[in-house]
């Protein structure tokens, strides 16, 4: 066989291999790197540093996974503040402000915040940026309008969807609020859903509101207090079942904020009795800190599947924190 037509051969088998690539490359290239940010700390809350990728194990469906990529370095830091300015924290909106406030005092020179305000509308007050006097101007525009409305749900789905669209890195929503929602598209099951394909981490700081925080002692003081006398039985059991309907209205809207923080890594922090500046430095420290593993799943036919994720770690004296679930992506 001459040289042309060995060369000729060549050419044949070669278009013969392109064309099976080309048949083949989207099963190929579809398969999508499952990231899993994790938090380890210590029994005081601490981040644990100098663990390795051994030192981990992670299961998917109940079934362990390779370890495909580990990282432990420290990295900048990217949150949006989210602030409720609905009526209902009218009695709080203060404190809520000076927390905001508070947080960006720990912000680094490389670290971004954007901020945004929630009532019956999502209010976009800085987009992401480093610079802290223009964050601190956007904190005190955050103000009740007149019209009522709780939003809740659709600033979160919005946030995420459209503020964090283009940002890359460690990614934190910091959720200033009484957790109550009146007028929101997104429903709790949808909004839940939709951020197990998110890679950000959700800390609420929750600030019980209602009349409980209004109403005076029982001998007649406080703002009603002075309008109805406080011995009046039928004034007495008003109050009291105001009470217990608004005790359950917060309860429900803890547990809420609960399963936002347990779905995404993050955690859920009460206003009361609380030193917010530490639970801060907390919040900071373990964003700055996180290990990130990842992992290829199996290919698979199901697309938009849940699936369970757990994560070990070869210690005994740790806490681990990752997300519970993820979403496959659609091909």
């Amino acid at each position: 066989m001459n040289t042309s037509r060995i060369a000729f051969a060549f050419v044949l088998i070669a278009a013969s291999i392109v064309s099976t690539v080309a048949q083949d490359e989207i099963i190929k290239v579809d398969t999508t790197l499952v990231r899993v940010p994790v938090v380890v700390s210590d029994r005081q809350g601490r981040y644990v540093p100098g663990l390795k990728a051994s030192d981990f194990t992670v299961f998917r469906d109940g079934v362990q996974q390779k370890i495909d990529f580990f990282a432990a370095t420290e990295e900048p830091i990217n949150v949006a503040l989210l602030i409720d300015t609905s009526h209902s924290t009218e009695s709080v909106i203060d404190d809520i402000k000076l927390a905001a406030e508070r947080f960006i005092r720990l912000l680094r020179p490389r670290d971004k915040a954007a901020v945004v305000s929630f009532d019956r509308s999502t209010n976009i007050l800085s987009h992401f940026t480093s610079d802290i006097g223009r964050l601190n101007n956007a904190i005190k525009r955050a103000e009740i309008p007149e019209p009522f409305g709780t939003t809740l749900r659709d600033a979160i789905y919005q946030t995420v969807n459209e503020e964090f669209a283009s940002v890359t890195g460690r990614k934190a929503i910091i959720l200033l609020t009484d957790g109550k929602d009146a007028g929101s598209r997104v429903s709790a099951a949808d909004l839940l859903r939709s951020l197990q394909e998110k890679d950000v981490m959700i800390y609420s700081v929750f600030f019980k509101t209602g009349p409980a925080m209004q109403l005076g002692p029982m001998n007649g003081g406080g703002r009603l207090g002075r309008r109805f006398p406080g011995n009046d039985p039928f004034f007495i059991g008003q109050r009291d079942r105001r009470l217990r309907r608004q005790g359950l209205v917060n309860e429900r809207a803890e547990e809420f904020l609960r399963d936002l923080t347990e779905t995404t890594a993050g955690r859920l922090f009460s206003s009361e009795g609380a030193q917010l500046k530490q639970t801060f430095e907390l919040i900071v420290d373990e964003l700055r800190h996180q290990y990130h593993l990842g992992f290829y799943p199996p290919d698979e036919n199901e697309t938009g599947m849940i699936h369970e994720l757990r994560v070990k770690v070869s210690r005994n004296d740790v806490s681990v924190r990752a997300r519970s679930s993820y979403r496959a992506e659609r091909k």
